[in-house]
């Protein structure tokens, strides 16, 4: 393909984000009010309907505007204090819009987890992608070639852990014709029991010298995901990114990033990133400069849950704090018993593989006034049901709305494809669509 080519390609790719403005409302996205019908998102964005009064039908689920608008700039303000890139994990959202807002916040990438993902980023003019796994699918791997040959400012770095997969990477690649290597870097494991990674530093070793056999690759760095260290405190984080960061030192001793502009040093999920910057600052001089890669995705919507405990923000409070940004509404339909009641949301709605939705605020179905949820627990999830208990004298009326807080941002992102984005007042001011 010729650079005049590429250029357009890229044009069109980007055009696509502003197409999924014109996409038509109906039937597929939940929540939203039926009279909107036909209307396109922008059309419906320009209306900007109130949450409460103005048709949006229970469940749904709202992105508050401003504090989504906050997270996206605190955490490029930590990336930047510390002299980190920064290439969010884009599993969580899967929405192109986010992406696009993560590069205008000074984002380096985004980060993947397999090929479908890659896809959709590529297909929405995302120019530089990490993929935190191996890649040994031959298919994905022919449209990878075709892809990297037909822009070369198409910048991919992936996952490698094992000798095998190397070879299955070569082979494919070989086969596909590719004309570009494919960049990657060698993964470390966290430990015994971990999730992916070479176990070894020796391991490693063996690793990086099948790549520096196969022509169709490149090593530039090394990587690993310090949340599935063992029993994982500060001090076995902080010992493991050291491993990591010696590995990279020693591979650049032994000459094997020769020859790179840059070299790859890649960390950091949601829970230890203060961990990441800490030992990523310790980072010596190398052979070329080094792309001190951070990869944390939970942060773009935070929750009210596990990643609220987990936070780093919660150990060093003066560099600030995320904001939950998502709010799920559902409505009181039964009230069978004293001290018990049920809400229209459940396992298809709100995320609950770690913690159950939080009851936070109840809107009053006739005055509108809301107020604290206090006395309101969420015990259990049914398909389509949620499960509450009312402690003593707590007044709640079927056909009030609840507002919950949700756990675990990956597993709320993927149940609703079209998100409205609320102000505080309740004002609808935008719309995020999801691929998952």
């Amino acid at each position: 393909m010729t650079a005049d080519n590429a250029v357009e390609r890229r044009k069109d790719r980007l055009a696509r984000l502003k197409e999924l403005a014109q996409e038509r409302v109906d039937f597929r996205f939940k929540g939203l009010p039926p009279q909107a019908g036909g209307l396109t998102v922008a059309e419906l964005a320009e209306r900007r309907l109130n949450l409460f009064t103005d048709g949006f039908t229970t469940p749904v689920l709202a992105l508050s505007a401003e504090r989504l608008e906050h997270n996206l700039a605190l955490m490029e303000t930590y990336a930047t204090r510390h002299g980190l890139a920064f290439a969010p994990h884009g599993k969580t959202s899967m929405a192109p819009q986010l992406f696009r807002r993560q590069i205008e916040h000074g984002a380096w990438g985004i980060t993947l987890a397999v090929p479908h993902q890659v896809r959709v980023a590529r297909e929405f003019g995302t120019d530089r992608i990490f993929l935190a796994n191996e890649l040994v699918d031959a298919a994905a791997l022919r449209w990878l070639a075709a892809e990297l040959d037909a822009d070369e400012e198409f910048r991919f770095i992936c996952y490698v852990d094992s000798v095998r997969g190397v070879e299955l990477m070569d082979a494919a690649l070989r086969e596909a014709g590719a004309s570009r290597a494919v960049d990657v870097v060698v993964e470390l494991g966290a430990g015994e029991g971990a999730r992916t990674g070479a176990r070894t530093e020796a391991e490693c070793a063996a690793v990086a010298d099948a790549v520096a056999a196969a022509s169709t690759l490149r090593l530039v760095g090394v990587a690993g995901y310090e949340g599935e260290v063992p029993e994982a405190d500060g001090e076995r984080v902080r010992a493991w990114l050291r491993r990591l960061v010696a590995l990279a030192g020693g591979f650049d001793a032994d000459g094997r990033f020769a020859g790179l502009d840059e070299i790859v040093v890649s960390a950091g999920g949601s829970a230890w990133f203060d961990a990441v910057a800490d030992v990523f600052a310790e980072v010596p001089e190398l052979s070329s400069p080094v792309l001190k890669l951070l990869r944390s995705g939970a942060y773009v919507s935070h929750d009210d849950g596990h990643y609220r405990h987990l936070t780093p923000f919660n150990r060093v409070p003066e560099e600030g704090a995320l904001h939950p940004a998502f709010r799920l509404w559902a409505q009181i339909v039964s009230h069978p018993a004293p001290g018990q009641a049920f809400t229209n949301a459940g396992k298809r709605d709100a995320a609950y593989d770690l913690d159950l939705p939080e009851a936070q605020v109840v809107r009053d179905a006739r005055t509108g006034e809301i107020r604290d949820a206090a006395g309101v627990s969420v015990t259990g999830l049914s398909d389509q049901h949620g499960w509450l208990r009312l402690d003593a004298g707590v007044e709640l009326q079927v056909g009030d709305w609840l507002g919950m807080g949700l756990s675990h941002p990956c597993t709320s992102f993927d149940k609703w494809q079209l998100i409205p984005v609320v102000e505080a007042d309740g004002t609808v001011v935008d719309y995020v669509r999801t691929f998952f």
